[in-house]
């Protein structure tokens, strides 16, 4: 078709050359004008390639998706996974029957995690929202202990709101009640100075602090903008601290014609909160850039003017940029990557400031994601679960009962040191300014997980996949003691290549390396090999195999 379009292009201008009548017009020798040629094919995808981009933009690549990404190329995919549905958390728990103590719930809120993670078909959605989750940090460690459905559902507000709009997700965060649980603001109160009432602080912070602008003004850059003595110059101060407080006076659980006498339902612990006007402020309140809410205001009124101040700060853009990058692709992205991020923030091509739809579609198809050429800078080290779960998806992971919760029933946050929503604090698992000392605090880089990659912690973490490697894999499930509930991997294939050194070490890259595997690591497998004569010892030859690969800096490591 291409070439009877390129023939049928050169009949034309041959055509206009001789001074051949135009068919459009009535001046006898007008020149025609071609179709316009057709649009390029997608760049071509290597199978590398694509690997490195779903371990960006999934939960581990597969072999199938591999395949997926190679046929349509990376934008396509992009916008297949953000057409599909929403897999959602709070149905399972739900559908639980209710134990003595709800908190237990929790344990099948992470199994659902789990489940979605490592089988859910949208897989872009579900990893946006881990990430979201480490912005927008709420945790069942401490007072949400004893609510799994307003957890379950707060962590869906993320899965929905993964690609929709940044303004509309942080009113739907700041009215959810386990925000307002978890950083004090529900029941928070107008100032009483007889009974010594003052509001409470603490979400007014956090959601700058953390979830919007930061402690300094930014560059779209992400660079910090000085004041004249090259001091940075802050967001924000006590005033506005103290403005937007006094904001989020008036909520509480919805349902009740009381605000003294609400209390938490079956129903209101999945709803935003409610206003109750007369414990709302309507006072002055200075707000960011010198805004001040004049008196007499109600609170859905202040509430809406302060998210909008904030959501229209120009620190946004590159605080969320930096935020989902180092999430999704780079502890450190470049100058021009974040600024390049934050001016789609601004501005989606249609006019629309906080698109994360489009935000998560630039931070992906970026160069400096895509074929931007390593550097000492470039990647990053995988969150223990995201090593995790690309083990187990790349294995087609699975239990006889179904469940898919890591060995020995632990908390995640035991063996990881993360689970979903069970950070220790609102400042997340680590900082994103964590830089570890030797080189790369020397060289002025960051490395936010090795904020949690101590010794005891990796050993954990490498003592897990020897368990899966050795143990809870598809040649074990014949043992007695096998625990229906035992995730296990399978490794039919390997099995079959157990007797092929070389095969047998290919296949494993191939699933857990995307085909790189370093002279130094193929070799120490050889040797490993060498020493386990074949038959009848196929199981630890592949073992071995998988745990040396599972456990290697090279499957530690993100491109």
């Amino acid at each position: 078709m291409r070439l009877i379009n390129a023939i049928l292009i050169m009949l034309l201008l041959a055509i206009a050359g001789c001074g051949g009548s135009s068919s459009t017009g009535g001046n006898g020798g007008g020149n025609v004008v071609p179709p316009p040629p057709p649009p390029p094919p997608p760049p071509t995808v290597t199978a590398a390639e694509a690997f490195d981009f779903l371990n960006q933009a999934s939960f581990g690549a597969t072999a199938v998706d591999v395949a997926r990404v190679v046929d349509t190329g990376i934008e396509a995919w992009i916008d297949e996974q953000m057409a599909l549905p929403a897999s959602l958390h709070l149905p399972h728990v739900q559908a639980q029957p209710v134990p003595m103590f709800v908190g237990l719930l929790h344990n099948d809120r992470v199994d659902i995690w789990f489940r979605h993670a490592v089988n859910a078909e949208d897989q872009l959605r579900q990893r946006v929202a881990f990430a979201l989750s480490e912005v927008f940090v709420v945790s069942q460690v401490g007072a949400l202990n004893a609510f799994p459905y307003m957890s379950s559902d707060y962590y869906d507000v993320l899965v929905e709101g993964a690609f929709g709009n940044y303004r509309q997700l942080i009113e739907e965060i700041t009215l959810h009640p386990a925000m307002g649980i978890y950083l004090s603001m529900l029941g928070n109160e107008k100032p009483d100075p007889l009974l010594n009432i003052r509001p409470d602080e603490n979400f007014a912070r956090e959601l700058m602090q953390l979830f919007s602008i930061g402690l300094v003004e930014l560059n779209m850059d992400g660079s910090v903008v000085t004041d004249l003595s090259d001091q940075p110059v802050p967001t924000y101060d006590q005033a506005v601290i103290e403005g937007f407080a006094h904001v989020f006076t008036g909520w509480h659980f919805a349902g009740f014609a009381n605000f003294e006498f609400a209390r938490p339902t079956a129903a209101n612990r999945t709803q935003p909160m409610q206003l109750y006007p007369d414990f709302h402020d309507t006072g002055e309140k200075r707000l960011l850039g010198g805004v001040t809410l004049p008196a007499g205001q109600d609170g859905q009124a202040d509430l809406d003017a302060a998210l909008d101040n904030i959501a229209n700060h120009p620190n946004v853009g590159p605080f969320i940029a930096i935020r989902l990058i180092q999430r999704l692709v780079t502890s450190n992205p470049s100058p021009g990557y974040v600024a390049r991020v934050a001016a789609v923030f601004n501005d989606n091509g249609a006019g629309e400031r906080g698109d994360l739809g489009a935000v998560v579609k630039a931070i992906l198809l970026d160069s400096e994601a895509r074929d931007g050429g390593a550097t000492e800078a470039s990647g990053k080290l995988k969150e223990p679960l995201l090593r995790l779960t690309q083990l187990w998806r790349a294995y087609d992971a699975r239990s006889d009962d179904g469940s898919m919760l890591p060995v020995n029933g632990l908390p995640p946050s035991i063996i990881f040191g993360q689970g979903p929503l069970q950070s220790p604090s609102v400042f997340n698992f680590f900082s994103p300014f964590y830089a570890p000392p030797g080189e790369i605090q020397a060289a002025g880089l960051v490395a936010p997980e090795f904020g949690i990659a101590t010794e005891y912690q990796n050993t954990l973490v490498t003592n897990t996949f020897f368990y899966q490697a050795f143990v809870a894999n598809s040649f074990s499930t014949s043992d007695p003691s096998f625990r229906p509930d035992t995730v296990y991997i399978d490794i039919a294939d390997e099995m079959a290549l157990a007797g092929d050194d070389e095969a047998l070490i290919r296949r494993v890259s191939d699933r857990l390396l995307g085909g790189r595997i370093s002279d130094t690591l193929r070799s120490e497998i050889a040797g490993m090999l060498a020493l386990i004569p074949g038959a009848p010892n196929e199981l630890l030859r592949v073992a071995e195999t998988i745990y040396l690969v599972s456990s290697s800096p090279e499957f530690a490591y993100q491109r």
